[in-house]
């Protein structure tokens, strides 16, 4: 998506922690517990979500293990860390730095630990995916089915609140705030759950609801109500949801330079009572 050597974010990140410690020297031994002393990214990530969900009965070498009997997947798993990072940074406009996400954010480190639960998942080690789960949801307030499929430069902003049924597929480069619900429209097992192309925005506390699909580059405005398949390109918002434009992305298919912010002008341009009842980005 973009012109980035993805092997280049390690070493970015430990570059913004040695400026920061230039000034903020009360860091230095959190810095150097969580990023400084690993070889990895991926080594930094482990750490850091194994201590935020170890319990009493669960602890930190645990995970460990856990990894290193799923060892490889390590390199694809890298990859889908970077990828996340390098979305989160382009379309955040608060994220200035590649340790930041890294750090900090919470949806970031929920979605980073469902992508180990859905390999435990696929490997049929389902009592332990299921903990992983309910560990996630405990601590982040995330709730992510082990079984659902996520692609890579995903973002989950302030991420509290979301939830993803089992049968969900999710493309790359998606955007997803808090209070997001990918349900099911009923309680019978199959193929209940909703479909996100690639490039899809879907704001806060909206709910897509259905084995239904929300097209590439479509805008899900806040607190719509999704019923019905989204064509490509559209923007939806209301209860239920309704067609009130569509992105600058399907005129420029071929050069796919649109980006989140000019997506966001060109709402701008919408006068502010189609985004009554509970709408808007």
């Amino acid at each position: 998506m973009y012109n980035f050597n993805l092997n280049y974010i390690w070493f970015k990140i430990k570059k913004e922690i040695y400026s920061i410690l230039e000034k903020e020297k009360e860091l230095k031994n959190f810095y150097q517990i969580n990023l400084l002393n690993h070889d990895s990214i991926f080594d930094s990530l482990i750490h850091i979500i194994s201590n935020k969900l170890k319990t009493n009965t669960f602890t930190t070498q645990n995970m460990k293990n856990i990894i290193q009997s799923i060892e490889s997947y390590r390199s694809i798993l890298e990859y889908k860390i970077k990828k996340d990072l390098q979305y989160i940074i382009h379309h955040d406009p608060v994220v200035r730095n590649y340790h930041v996400p890294l750090l900090y954010f919470k949806g970031f480190h929920a979605l980073q630990a469902y992508r180990i639960s859905n390999i435990l998942w696929n490997q049929n080690r389902i009592s332990l995916a299921l903990y992983l789960q309910n560990q996630i949801s405990t601590i982040f307030s995330v709730d992510i089915h082990p079984a659902a499929k996520i692609g890579s430069g995903i973002m989950l902003d302030h991420a509290t609140g979301i939830v993803i049924g089992e049968t969900t597929i999710i493309e790359d480069n998606v955007s997803i705030l808090h209070s997001v619900t990918l349900g099911g429209k009923h309680a019978l097992p199959g193929n209940r759950h909703p479909k996100i192309k690639k490039g899809v925005i879907i704001g806060a506390g909206a709910k897509i609801i259905g084995n239904i699909e929300i097209g590439t580059h479509s805008i899900i405005g806040a607190g719509s109500v999704v019923l019905n398949t989204v064509k490509p390109y559209s923007i939806v918002a209301g209860i239920p949801a309704k067609i009130i434009g569509t992105t600058l992305q399907k005129n420029n298919v071929k050069t796919n330079k649109i980006n989140f912010f000019q997506k966001k002008h060109y709402l701008s341009k919408y006068k502010q009572e189609k985004f009554n009842n509970g709408s808007g980005i």
